[in-house]
């Protein structure tokens, strides 16, 4: 059996812990999770207790999070740390560009060189913000062949939302397993570490670094109760380790920097656990998407997903907004999405079928940037043919688009604005859109 049949056969198996910011607790052995306090005098079953903390220890408890991991060996018995080349990857301050008003429009990425594993096949595109002062989102895209072997993985910067779009991942994390196919995300927090596994021959997708607050769900307001993502569809694994002695490569990502590190196990040797910092996967097609029944419709932050909250009440550092499969029914009103400048920073990528504001050109595993006040909206053709169209209930389900959207703009990485797969002529798509002004 290959290493992608086994990883599928893996997937298929799992089962999950339920539910959105929960404080969920599992134990792969039985015994191994102490009852009654977190860190006993001798933990069960001669495992080590360790907290791991994703916030300061005096926020508030709403924002707090923090899990208690009963291990083989503790994180600490670790070599030391030593540079690594930075391959592909970037991080926020971006000093090698400019930040660029233009529209920018890019197509997927190329076929990456045999034996290419997810880290390997990391590619940064842009960002903003500052990640040692935690601070911003960077967007990277990534393009894999090949599992990560011995080599695990680890984010100081920020937490990991990762969005596949071609082929879908097994992430082995300290917490357990997660499986990941093309409509759903997962997110890795920060300082979680895992390694990734590929359930078929290639894999692509698009990933969020968020260095800011970590995701949480937005407040409904008039909304009500219940909508949008609902918290019940977030799946979080059940604890699983594995003891493996030898050399593992243990990669860390530190203040825009990859340092290795050889260890003689495994760290994810995690047998049981309990806390709210954890991985999780949510299904895309699960979102509760609301909209107007009379006419207009919502601005599209009615369709986010996670977002990120800046020290501005309202204003986000990242959103990640979902356009998922629904049903327009606007009277005398323009379905697709209209005209726009706006004071955030848009990036848009698509993982199936088509985008209903652009006919051509965006396609999946490619992506576009709509940096802050730059005018966007549908091209010539989608325009004409939304003017002209009869006003019947429309069910939109031939594409799954998303957004990560920012209160700052976002700088392509110099390797991204000199990229081959970078489209030249973008602009043109809004040529054509004539003068019908009567006076």
């Amino acid at each position: 059996m290959s290493g992608t049949e086994q990883a599928r056969k893996t997937a298929e198996g799992l089962t999950y812990l339920t539910g959105f910011g929960n404080e969920h607790s599992s134990e792969a052995v039985p015994g191994a999770l102490p009852h009654g306090r977190n860190s006993p005098q001798r933990a069960p079953l001669g495992l080590y207790a360790e907290q791991l903390s994703g916030s300061a220890f005096t926020e508030p408890r709403a924002h707090n999070r923090r899990s208690w991991l009963y291990r083989i060996r503790p994180s600490a018995a670790h070599p030391a740390f030593t540079r690594i080349d930075n391959g592909s990857v970037r991080t926020a301050p971006f000093t090698d560009s400019v930040p660029d008003p233009n529209r920018l429009r890019w197509n997927p990425l190329p076929e990456p060189a045999p034996g290419t594993d997810f880290l390997d096949g990391l590619w940064t595109l842009g960002g903003n913000g500052d990640a040692t002062q935690r601070t911003g989102m960077a967007v990277h895209l990534y393009h894999a062949n090949s599992p990560m072997e011995r080599r695990v993985f680890g984010n100081s910067d920020g937490e990991l939302l990762i969005v596949p779009e071609r082929g879908g991942l097994l992430l082995r994390t300290e917490m357990g397993l997660l499986r990941a196919e093309p409509g759903e995300v997962a997110l890795v927090p920060r300082g979680v570490r895992f390694r990734v596994e590929l359930l078929d021959a290639t894999a692509r997708g698009y990933v969020c670094e968020n260095y800011g607050a970590p995701f949480q769900l937005p407040d409904l307001g008039p909304i009500g109760a219940n909508g949008l993502a609902n918290a019940r569809d977030f799946r979080a694994p059940e604890a699983a380790y594995e003891e493996v002695e030898g050399e593992v490569e243990v990669v860390n990502k530190f203040c825009g920097n990859l340092w290795s590190a050889t260890y003689d196990h495994s760290p994810l040797d995690v047998v049981a656990w309990h806390g709210n910092h954890t991985p999780y996967v949510y299904d895309l097609h699960r979102f509760n998407v609301l909209g107007s029944l009379s006419y207009d419709h919502p601005d599209p932050s009615i369709f986010t997903v996670l977002t990120s909250p800046s020290d501005t009440p309202g204003l986000a550092g990242v959103d990640f907004v979902v356009f998922a499969p629904r049903w327009l029914v606007g009277e005398d009103t323009f379905r697709p999405p209209y005209f726009h400048r706006n004071v955030m920073s848009e990036y848009m990528g698509l993982i199936e079928g088509a985008y209903d504001a652009k006919a051509d050109g965006f396609v999946p595993g490619g992506g576009s940037l709509h940096n802050m006040m730059s005018a966007h909206g549908p091209d010539r053709a989608t325009f004409d043919k939304a003017s002209a169209a009869e006003l019947r209930p429309q069910k939109v389900d031939d594409g799954l688009a998303f957004m990560f959207e920012t209160r700052w703009p976002v700088t392509a990485s110099a390797q991204a604005a000199g990229a081959s797969q970078l489209q030249t002529g973008y602009d043109d798509v809004w040529q054509g859109l004539q003068r019908h002004f009567r006076s």
